[in-house]
């Protein structure tokens, strides 16, 4: 049952709290309304920049529908980079066609340039415990080139903002996976410090308050409270599922941890099943990753998962 509108912004506030609030707060009220009823259908679409709606036209052209969510991704090849205006101008795009709209940043290593690689780059590139130690200490070159590069993207943010675009925005993804560079860290002064100083340079300092700030992990490891930045930082958690499948105990284990904040499954490649999310009602969003929703999925399934009562398509969400 949908609770009425006027709780629902009342629990979003005291959730939310202290955080410096969203210029208009409607995608997070929205997500707790529906959370235990509801699940936005969402899909990734990352290389290339250019062609931003690459894998949202496959589910279209799939199941006749569109996404309710659609994803973009700043990106770190040269190419992608380029086009990062056109990734946000699609994200402004899909805001004004209903869809909610997610953005990650899979940032490149502070330590080298910017374009990098994937293999070595954002993987298996990592920095020395030196290296990090100045990386989260205010002031010191590292510091100072991961804020020039925040100041970057923060541009391309603030147009958002501008247009009145609110975006879940999900930096250092997979915080417990040490692969990525900024992943790994666990404990107050790893990946969740740098998380920290993400979200306070955006959100005070660059002003972002349009960002729905995810706070991000990854189905490998139960240690999530060495990741957690604290409740102030983040508004949305997100649970990637790629090794473990929807085991019903990794949902027992997040929701305690989430309370009654909105969890979402931040990104797959095997779509859940109408069952799955029966059984695990609090998922507000699922996101299929790129590529993967063809390669992983049949028509089929897709098709099933998409016309499930509980999924929710584009057309079927308010006009921000």
């Amino acid at each position: 049952m949908f609770r009425p509108l006027h709780l629902a912004l009342l629990s979003a506030a005291l959730l939310t709290a202290p955080r410096a609030f969203a210029q208009s707060t409607k995608v997070l009220p929205y997500l707790q309304r529906i959370s235990g009823t509801k699940t936005l259908a969402g899909q990734h679409n990352k290389e290339p920049n250019a062609e931003p709606t690459k894998w949202t036209d496959y589910i279209y052209r799939t199941t006749g529908k569109y996404p309710a969510l659609w994803s973009g991704d700043f990106l770190f090849q040269q190419e992608n980079i380029d086009n990062r205006w056109k990734m946000v101008k699609e994200a402004e795009r899909q805001y004004r066609q209903g869809a909610a709209v997610n953005i990650m940043w899979h940032a490149c290593p502070p330590a080298s340039g910017e374009p990098c690689g994937w293999d070595p780059g954002l993987l298996n590139q990592l920095l020395t415990d030196a290296q990090w130690q100045e990386l989260i200490t205010d002031g010191t070159p590292l510091n100072k080139t991961w804020k020039s590069r925040m100041d970057d993207i923060a541009v391309y943010l603030q147009y958002l903002k501008d247009k009145k675009v609110e975006v879940l925005f999900r930096p250092l993804h997979e915080m417990n996976q040490g692969k990525f560079w900024w992943g790994g860290r666990p404990g107050p002064q790893g990946t969740a410090r740098l998380y920290q100083i993400t979200h306070d340079y955006l959100a005070k300092t660059k002003g972002l308050t349009n960002l729905i700030w995810v706070w991000d992990m990854q189905d490998m490891s139960r240690d999530f409270a060495q990741y957690n930045p604290g409740e102030k930082y983040w508004d949305v958690f997100a649970f990637d599922v790629y090794d473990k499948g929807y085991d019903q105990s990794w949902y027992d284990y997040i929701r305690p941890i989430v309370g009654q904040k909105p969890m979402a499954i931040g990104e797959c490649a095997v779509l859940p099943t109408p069952e799955i999310l029966a059984q695990q009602p609090r998922w507000v969003f699922f996101m299929d990753w790129a590529e993967l929703v063809q390669e992983k999925n049949s028509v089929e399934t897709i098709r099933r998962i998409y016309n499930d009562p509980r999924v929710l398509t584009r057309d079927e969400l308010p006009k921000w």
